[in-house]
């Protein structure tokens, strides 16, 4: 993996994947929190899905959001070729509420390290290609249900009703039919997700000895890192 970044000094994508609920989350914040004091910057590819402005509210809400199509992968792929060129994008928003992405943007600054973290990111083979690490985050059914219902509640607003009727219809069939085939491509399988303290440190020192090789092992007093 270290050999991309040989000869050429650039960014480091890591992708972090796995189910909905799965800890892909926990896992990205604990590398995170261990590499501070580098330059770097979670990416999340909830970020990235289509702008659907022109389509009703009922035609929004039937829209699968855990099938591929659902996100705007060209867009994520441009923009992190972007990042790769150590040139800063401009993030777009989504807005779980509405359903579909905000006019807003954030101004973001390219990293020397950047986490990809999302359900589908081993799934086209132009995004695979960006990574130097790949990391799927294995966890049981029932605890990522369990998580998924907490989050949806808590968070964005949703009844237990829905998240159970959203699950049985799209979530299970679409993880079994596009998310977990991509456990193939992963260079490290992470079960238990956040909990699993050894495979974490044994990632982030695989992410060191790359950021050696390729140069960019500089660590600061005032770490540059974004979220």
């Amino acid at each position: 993996m270290a050999t991309k970044l040989a000869n050429k000094k650039r960014p480091i994508i890591i992708g972090v994947t796995g189910g909905s609920g799965s800890g892909k989350t926990t896992v990205s914040r604990a590398i995170f929190d261990q590499l501070i004091g580098h330059s770097i910057m979670i990416l999340q590819q909830d970020s990235y899905y289509n702008d659907q402005s022109e389509m009703t509210m009922e035609e929004r809400a039937a829209v699968n959001y855990d099938h591929p199509l659902a996100f705007d992968t060209d867009l994520l792929i441009s923009q992190l070729k972007t990042l790769l060129n150590y040139e800063p994008i401009e993030k777009p928003v989504y807005d779980y509420t509405l359903s579909t992405r905000s006019d807003k943007t954030i101004h973001q600054e390219p990293r020397d390290v950047i986490i990809l973290e999302g359900i589908l990111i081993l799934d086209d083979e132009r995004l695979r290609d960006l990574m130097d690490i790949k990391v799927f985050v294995d966890t049981d059914d029932d605890i990522r249900i369990i998580r998924r219902i907490e989050r949806d509640m808590n968070e964005r607003g949703r009844t237990l009703d829905s998240i159970i009727q959203q699950y049985l219809a799209t979530v299970k069939p679409t993880y079994h039919q596009f998310v977990e085939p991509t456990k193939r491509y992963a260079d490290l399988i992470v079960p238990e997700g956040g909990e699993n303290q050894v495979a974490i440190d044994l990632l982030v020192t695989k992410i060191r000895a790359i950021l050696e090789a390729s140069g960019n092992k500089e660590v600061f007093d005032n770490p540059d890192t974004t979220i």
